[in-house]
């Protein structure tokens, strides 16, 4: 199978790579050669430290040779299987997928791993809504198992099926919802975020008594602030935008602080500083 990614970052490159880990031919794109090597470079590391701790049944190199890099999105015509993981805006997404459903072959799947833009709408730009469809892997991807199937209004059953038999031949579990704000994963996160968020405006407690609560009460591996900065918290203000837009209910208005914070540059982990400094 020949598999595309749109873009090299953190989710563009690690989608790549469990796709080449899992034997598919894989073609990745980016506007510039510079986020190319970027991406085969984290590739590498990651596949090296999997290799150490004898978790590949091939070696990185092989799995690496499966791997073409490109700045042409025509390279694309071929592909049984697109998945776009640019950034985090509908209209940029939008017209990429516009272009793309001139240039990929007409049975080819098109899928976007956004986390909270609807599918439907990508899916009309495309010109192909039956064989469009949402696959939202979770970072980092070479170790976090789930992939949410997002049906748009008109995916077919076919399309469906493909995409969920490919992220099984990758290891993932696949699980599937439906087409409304923010899906499954970060309808129910985000909020839980951006209540963190508000109880450090509020002064309820420090960001690490608020991180431990939940980390030693409620067993998550990694407290809610940790999490936003480790995210960006720009895109967690971005997903919360999404879904008080799109659901219309004011328990989804982003906190005050996290608006300042993005304003202020005060991205998280990115930028060297958020709720903790790196």
């Amino acid at each position: 199978m020949h598999f595309g990614v749109i873009g090299a970052g953190q989710m563009g490159g690690g989608i790549a790579q469990v796709a080449a880990q899992s034997g598919f031919d894989v073609t990745v794109q980016d506007v510039q050669q510079e986020f190319l090597d970027r991406g085969r470079a984290t590739i590498q590391k990651s596949l090296s430290k999997l290799h150490e701790k004898g978790r590949l049944s091939s070696t990185p190199d092989e799995i690496l040779g499966r791997i073409r890099f490109t700045t042409e999105l025509t390279a694309f015509a071929g592909c049984d299987l697109v998945v776009e993981a640019i950034v985090e805006n509908q209209q940029v997404k939008a017209g990429l997928f516009r272009q793309l459903g001139e240039v990929v072959k007409p049975d080819g799947i098109l899928a976007s791993n956004t986390s909270s833009i609807p599918i439907t709408s990508l899916a009309t730009a495309s010109g192909r809504p039956e064989r469009f469809i949402g696959m939202h892997f979770m970072n980092p991807v070479p170790l976090m198992q789930l992939v949410e199937v997002i049906r748009g209004y008109q995916t077919s059953d076919a399309t469906a099926q493909f995409v969920t038999e490919t992220a099984e031949r990758m290891g993932k579990t696949p699980l599937s919802c439906n087409d409304f704000p923010g899906f499954v994963s970060n309808r129910i996160l985000m909020p839980m975020l951006n209540e963190a968020i508000q109880c450090v405006m509020e002064g309820v407690a420090e960001p690490e008594a608020i991180d431990g609560i939940m980390k030693l009460g409620m067993n998550h591996p990694m407290g809610p602030l940790t999490l936003a900065d480790f995210i960006g918290l720009d895109t967690c203000l971005s997903i919360m935008e999404v879904l008080h837009r799109g659901l219309g209910d004011d328990k989804y208005r982003p906190s005050p602080l996290l608006r300042k914070m993005v304003q202020a540059g005060l991205l998280g982990r990115k930028s060297g500083q958020g709720f903790y400094r790196y």
